[in-house]
């Protein structure tokens, strides 16, 4: 499997400009069927369920996580995969219920507990990528991911220096 990096063209806000933006094109396996888009949210740590957030609002509660306070509702959220107990897979599943779980999870590490948590989201899901998906998207990053062919479109997000003034 091989990644493309190529630049493609978004029209700004500003008539006839137009801003290069870099798309890059992972592959990996799907576990989760489904197709779905949005911002990236990144951590480079596990992320427990049991105790690790709150499924209620979809925040990472984890006292000494770098994610702790931000909520990843309605996100692709980009991780190593889970830690601790069992409860992983419940605390998630109630994120779904309540509406506020990930669009979509992008894991490196397969487990039981990570797979039984992508399955009972029912967010798109892959893992085991041709390239490290922690060390090509950043949170902020636009991603649509194809849960049927494992494949993940990443639109790298502008640099907020690069976006033209406001008229005015």
């Amino acid at each position: 499997m091989s990644s493309i990096l190529s630049d493609a063209s978004s029209t700004s806000s500003t008539p006839g400009a137009a801003t290069p933006t870099a798309t890059i094109t992972l592959h990996g396996r799907a576990i989760v069927g489904g197709v779905a888009e949005g911002e990236a949210l990144v951590t480079r740590e596990r992320i427990s369920g049991w105790g690790g957030i709150d499924p209620r609002t979809g925040t990472v509660i984890e006292t000494r996580h770098e994610l702790r306070g931000v909520s990843f509702a309605g996100k692709v959220l980009v991780f190593p995969g889970a830690k601790g107990s069992s409860g992983w897979s419940g605390q998630f599943h109630i994120a779904r219920i309540a509406g506020m779980a990930p669009a979509a999870m992008l894991f490196n590490e397969m487990t039981t507990k990570m797979a039984l948590g992508a399955v009972v989201t029912h967010a798109p899901s892959v893992t085991d990528f041709d390239r490290d998906p922690l060390s090509v998207i950043e949170t902020g990053d636009w991603v649509r991911v194809d849960g049927e062919t494992g494949t993940v479109t990443v639109t790298k997000r502008q640099d907020p220096t690069d976006l033209p003034l406001p008229n005015g």
